[in-house]
């Protein structure tokens, strides 16, 4: 017989243990507050919620696009701090995503939203290429995929 065979066993319920389990009792003072915060915590999830169905698409694509635009600047070193937050590997990553996201989205939210965002990025291009001690070949850099060469 295959001892990983399970055919010809039969399965039986696991015995209840008998161990005895500690009591665990919630002060009196903090049960209360507890389930207030979990209360007002459930209400602004449920606010959030409603609130974010009444967000155009829009303005969900063009803010996403500005937070990614603004995490990439950072990477770039164009922030307070650039020797400490010059990450060349994080702001490709931000900016591949960024030129995807308009790419996408441009057709959606209309040229007087996608124009401005264009050039946001071209500029975090150039600023890519500018910060990169190996340059990338013409149209290899970050978001050129979707964008087309930059220079």
């Amino acid at each position: 017989m295959n001892p990983l065979s399970i055919r010809n066993t039969k399965l039986r319920s696991p015995q209840k243990s008998t161990r005895k389990h500690p009591e665990v009792t919630i002060p009196a003072e903090h049960a209360d507050d507890r389930h207030e915060r979990w209360a007002e915590q459930e209400q602004a999830a449920s606010a959030a919620t409603r609130d974010i169905a009444d967000v155009p698409a829009v303005e969900v694509i063009t803010t996403t696009a500005v937070h990614l635009m603004s995490a990439a600047a950072v990477k770039l070193g164009l922030a307070d701090d650039p020797n400490a937050q010059l990450d060349l590997d994080e702001a490709r990553k931000l900016i591949n995503a960024l030129a995807g996201l308009i790419t996408a989205g441009a057709p959606e939210i209309s040229s007087a939203h996608a124009s401005p965002l264009r050039d946001g990025l071209r500029s975090l291009q150039l600023a890519f290429r500018e910060a990169s001690p190996i340059q990338d070949e013409i149209g290899k850099g970050p978001g050129e995929k979707w964008t087309g060469p930059v220079t």
